[in-house]
């Protein structure tokens, strides 16, 4: 015969990490990020001239208006709240960031803001006005000679100080609400309701997590627009090779020469499947771009700028020979007197090598004749 067995409670095993003193900082923090969202009014939609015969509307998304001054105050804030909801960000411990500049100044302003130290791993190349504005945030620049090395250095010290590494390269695409919540690409449509042509043709992003085309490309099929998405990449960048051949691990010996775009290797926020092409575009061609805009509507922008502007230029040639109308976005990425000394120094230019003669030349015959040189 069996023996019953005497039953027994099992014991219920409670740990509570509860903290009422974090929870409190937490809200304060969330709130103060918020809080800044709501004082910031939208970006404007500046409007390129051409030609009214062509019936072509270009478009720049002027994000150099945020209150940090550039495209990546929207990721800065979003990347603040991902951390923050997640419990990575805690009271009196770094962030750190991997950088090449722009998105360290917006994470040095939302760190300062919730009162937290930050620290941002940069490229020694990096401009001295960024390097100026980050410090002007109460950030600390932490230099590295190979730009390939940024990522690991920046774990390493988030490890040393136990402070949260925030990783944009990893975390853009998925930190960012693509859904809606006033991002980049709702604010786009709803800014165009009233044109004459609402629904672009195409939408120019360029590429330095990739979470900005990844959260226009997700946007446009989620409202089932027709609108086409279209990522420039400059010189010394991985992007556009691993995306026409579908190699995850291609790699680059060098650094970008345009800030805040170009990346070394394919980066987790890119999402290469979102997207319906892509167009390499020579640094000197960048270079010739936003000098063009700038006497087109008086503006210097950074150099990701025009690598944006050339390759919309190039799709709105297209329009034109083809006979087709529509309009056509692009983006003001951060203003230009962050880059004084490079993009608009002769000097520089000669330095680096490049020429952008030809490239204004074609810039010229296409605003002038419609037509795009050979």
């Amino acid at each position: 015969m069996s023996t019953p067995q005497k039953n027994r409670t099992g014991v219920t095993l409670d740990v509570d990490h509860s903290d009422a003193g974090y929870r409190a900082w937490l809200k304060e923090a969330v709130r103060r990020v918020q809080a800044d969202a709501n004082r910031s009014a939208d970006t404007h939609l500046l409007q390129f001239p051409l030609p009214e015969r062509w019936g072509i509307d270009l478009y720049l998304k002027d994000e150099s208006t945020h209150p940090t001054g550039s495209l990546k105050h929207r990721l800065a804030r979003s990347l603040f709240l991902y951390g923050l909801c997640n419990g990575w960000i805690r009271p009196g411990r770094p962030v750190i960031e991997a950088s090449s500049g722009s998105t360290a100044v917006s994470e040095a302003y939302f760190a300062k803001l919730i009162g937290v130290p930050f620290i941002a791993v940069m490229p020694r190349t990096t401009s001295t006005e960024k390097i100026r504005l980050i410090e002007f945030h109460s950030g600390r620049c932490h230099f590295v000679d190979d730009p390939r090395t940024m990522y690991e250095e920046s774990a390493r010290l988030a490890a040393e100080t136990g402070g949260h590494y925030m990783d944009q390269f990893t975390y853009a695409e998925r930190a960012t609400d693509w859904r809606g919540n006033n991002n980049i690409a709702e604010s786009t449509f709803r800014q165009l309701r009233l044109e004459r042509y609402p629904e672009p043709a195409w939408i120019v992003a360029t590429a330095g997590t990739g979470g900005t085309s990844a959260t226009l490309a997700r946007y446009i099929h989620y409202m089932q627009y027709d609108t086409r998405v279209c990522v420039a990449d400059p010189e010394n960048s991985c992007f556009f090779a691993g995306w026409t051949t579908g190699d995850p691990d291609v790699a680059c010996d060098s650094g970008s020469r345009i800030e805040g775009i170009g990346r070394p290797r394919m980066e987790p926020s890119f999402v290469p499947g979102a997207i319906d092409r892509m167009m390499k575009v020579p640094d000197a061609a960048s270079v010739a771009a936003v000098r063009a805009l700038e006497r087109a509507i008086g503006r210097k922008a950074g150099g990701s700028t025009g690598t944006g502007l050339w390759s919309a230029l190039k799709i709105v040639a297209e329009m034109v020979a083809e006979g087709r109308q529509g309009s056509v976005v692009t983006l003001l990425c951060d203003p230009g007197d962050r880059y004084l000394d490079k993009y608009y120094s002769d000097t520089w230019l000669a330095a680096q090598g490049l020429d952008i003669a030809p490239y204004t030349t074609a810039i010229d015959s296409l605003l002038e004749t419609g037509v795009w040189p050979d």
